[in-house]
């Protein structure tokens, strides 16, 4: 038989709670969890998201939030994700990372897609201490500085490396131009870091040995010619005729 103690309980809850029992934590509409490849996974593609949605469960190893409407990712945005391994931003129209916006994933993220946004340039910082495979294509980059520094430090996926175009925010040489090949051979972080195009270098390097080859033509011809100046035989004035009165006097000296 049932004390009155064990009416009185959930009795106390639903008065505790206003009149109604507490109901579990809903997903946003168009989100889901599910467990893929037997890693906890949540969904919230094509979702029609304006900002990261709160609520992703702790234990999340893959998120999902591509095809949305995300303009940027604060900082600490998936901090309390401990365990994410995989994180897709793809499909948006990110234009701004914050500097912390990765906070909290250094020992786990793997593989980060930030491809088909509005990325013209990445906070180095962002990725300082990631050691993450990034999908960079399809985005309007500015082929700066900041993205040659951030390519430095992580690893392209495959096959996207040719995705990265200089965009219309890029240098008028640049526009249109394949940034990997270019960041090979061009310094774009200013004076601070030997800042002049390599090309540029390279001419000058090439005018200065046309003229040192220009310089040493002209010592070898000086020198040649002042050989053969050399081995000419010096030509002697002739010698003055005796006039007969000189002659006379000497004989008559003697």
């Amino acid at each position: 038989m049932f004390t009155p103690a064990h009416y009185l309980l959930p009795l106390l809850l639903v008065i505790g709670t206003g009149g109604a029992m507490p109901s579990p934590w809903a997903p946003p509409p168009g989100c889901y969890v599910a467990e893929e490849a037997g890693e906890p996974t949540f969904r919230c593609s094509q979702a029609g998201l304006s900002t990261v949605p709160i609520g992703i469960p702790n234990d999340t190893r893959k998120l999902y939030l591509d095809a949305n409407r995300l303009a940027s990712v604060p900082a600490g945005a998936f901090q309390h994700l401990a365990f994410l391994e995989e994180l897709d931003l793809s499909q948006n129209i990110l234009a701004h990372l914050s500097g912390a916006a990765f906070q909290g994933l250094e020992e786990t993220l793997r593989l980060l897609d930030l491809s088909a946004n509005q990325l013209a340039s990445l906070p180095v910082e962002a990725f300082s201490r990631l050691q993450i495979q990034v999908n960079l294509s399809a985005n309007p980059w500015r082929c700066d500085c900041a993205l040659q520094e951030v390519l430095r430090q992580v690893r392209l996926a495959p096959g996207t490396a040719t995705g990265i175009v200089c965009g219309p925010g890029a240098r008028p040489d640049l526009v249109g131009q394949e940034f990997l090949p270019l960041a090979g051979e061009e310094e774009l972080c200013g004076p601070g870091r030997a800042g002049a195009p390599r090309s540029t270098d390279v001419a000058l390097l090439v005018v200065m040995g046309g003229w040192m080859v220009l310089v040493g033509a002209y010592l070898a011809h000086y020198v040649w010619q002042n050989r053969d100046e050399t081995r000419r035989p010096i030509k002697r004035p002739p010698a003055l005729p005796v006039r007969s009165e000189d002659s006379s006097t000497l004989s008559t000296v003697l």
